[in-house]
């Protein structure tokens, strides 16, 4: 009998490292130019993955600086998902083809047919960039313009995201990372080999090419980063120290540098429900509290029951969904849990004044995440998804205190009145029932809602 995919080693050691000096961009607008500005600095290479790659104003001018990147000679490769920039892949293959890019596609969409195929919703969700290996991005901002969705067109005001830019080793290793989904697309599944006319670099066109990449196989499991390197090495622990004011990195850390982080990856190989794990293990660790903004919110059993347990401890549990709803079905899934999180005090509000796509949480003063990764089936257990935990107090506060002023802004659901129209009876059994189709169809790890 083939072992249980919940059964993975979901729990392996996180590398907690200091050094990376984790800088807060909320927005695209704080986002876009600071990647613009490493990539026209950009002298060896540039890595670029992404689930939407738009053609706006905005993301051409990062196309822009790509190309003008490649043709001065650094290596660049960007990995798009097939569903998320679907609408763009042929604009972007021309530009990218011309100035000498590698682009690729991540799980092509080719038909309708594929909404129900097994497997196909297993989709390239992670925002990831890193130049030079030194410098990274990652959050939950694709490339597109703030003020624009692609299924509701333009909008006042730019709705709410955020991304982190961080240095060092860190870099490394999330390169490395990008590396593994690049070779493992070009040998399973790259657009090349399954649609020669579709766009990409022609990896086993030619026998250089072929040849070349070989070779990179071959000696991709000796470019692991080093663990012990002098610039903040990590600190292997299985699970974060614990939380709160008594708190405070290992002596050999704390002349060093008080600021810790991760990458934490979620794929369908190694590291199945990390993400999840590294989110109920902070929950668990709470003592005063627990803020989580995400615009897609459907948690499973353990989860749910870590965020009842911190509340019921006295923690404040406080989760920002969405409240412009651009899908509806992930709008109703959330809603269904609304009367199961109030009556065990958690705090719900939903933000209003535009759409709303950050997915980060806080606990207490210790410990943020920013990533790609929503709270729902699709990221949890399905999607392949990176996040950024950090342990940084000044870096905790200046997120906090940006998602505080959504709050202000945002419309609490703390009325009988507010809960009936948002949660009929019905919706949770229904939801439920839903969510487990979903996630077998998808192929994703068992789960329990």
């Amino acid at each position: 009998m083939p072992p249980d995919p919940a059964s993975a080693p979901d729990d392996l050691p996180l590398d907690w490292v200091a050094g990376a000096a984790p800088r807060l961009l909320p927005y695209g607008s704080a986002l876009f130019p600071a990647m613009r500005q490493a990539i026209e600095q950009a002298r060896e290479s540039i890595w670029l993955q992404t689930y939407i790659f738009h053609t706006d104003e905005a993301a051409m001018g990062i196309v822009a600086a790509l190309c003008d990147a490649a043709r001065r000679g650094v290596q660049v490769r960007v990995l798009v998902d097939g569903l998320g920039s679907h609408r763009s892949i042929e604009t972007l293959s021309t530009h990218f083809t011309e100035a000498g890019v590698e682009f690729m596609v991540f799980r092509p969409w080719r038909r309708w047919l594929d909404i129900v195929q097994r497997g196909r919703w297993r989709r390239l969700h992670r925002k990831l960039c890193v130049v030079d290996a030194h410098a990274a991005f990652i959050g939950g901002i694709n490339i597109i313009d703030d003020r624009y969705d692609l299924h509701h067109g333009w909008s006042a005001e730019p709705r709410l995201d955020y991304a982190v830019q961080y240095h060092g080793h860190l870099a490394r290793q999330t390169q490395w990372a990008m590396q593994r989904l690049w070779l493992r697309t070009v040998l399973t599944g790259s657009l090349q080999r399954r649609l020669r006319n579709m766009p990409g670099p022609g990896v086993f066109d030619t026998s250089p090419n072929q040849r070349a990449y070989w070779q990179e196989l071959l000696d991709w499991g000796s470019a692991v980063p080093d663990l012990h390197e002098e610039d903040g090495g990590p600190l292997r622990l299985d699970a974060p120290p614990p939380l709160g004011a008594a708190a405070s990195p290992p002596a050999a850390l704390q002349s060093a540098d008080t600021s810790l982080a991760t990458l934490v990856v979620r794929d369908n190989f190694s590291r199945r429900r990390a993400i999840e794990r590294s989110y109920i293990h902070a929950i668990h660790s709470a003592r005063s509290r627990v803020l989580i903004v995400t615009p897609y919110f459907y948690p499973g059993r353990e989860f749910r029951q870590a965020l009842k347990a911190a509340a019921a401890r006295g923690v404040r549990v406080e989760l920002l969904l969405q409240g412009r709803v651009d899908y509806r079905m992930a709008a109703w899934a959330a809603r269904a849990l609304y009367g199961e999180m109030l009556r065990a005090g958690v705090h719900i509000f939903e933000y209003t004044p535009a759409f709303l796509h950050a997915k980060v949480a806080v606990v207490d003063d210790s410990w943020a995440t920013v990533g790609s990764s929503n709270i729902d089936p699709l990221s949890l257990l399905v999607n392949l998804e990176a996040n950024l935990a950090v342990r940084d107090p000044a870096f905790v506060r200046e997120l906090g205190a940006h998602v505080e002023q959504q709050l202000a802004r945002s419309l609490p659901i703390n009325t009988p009145d507010r809960l009936r129209t948002r949660a009929p009876w019905w919706l949770k059994p229904f939801v439920a029932v839903a969510a487990r189709a979903f996630v077998a169809l998808a192929g994703g790890v068992r789960n329990e809602y």
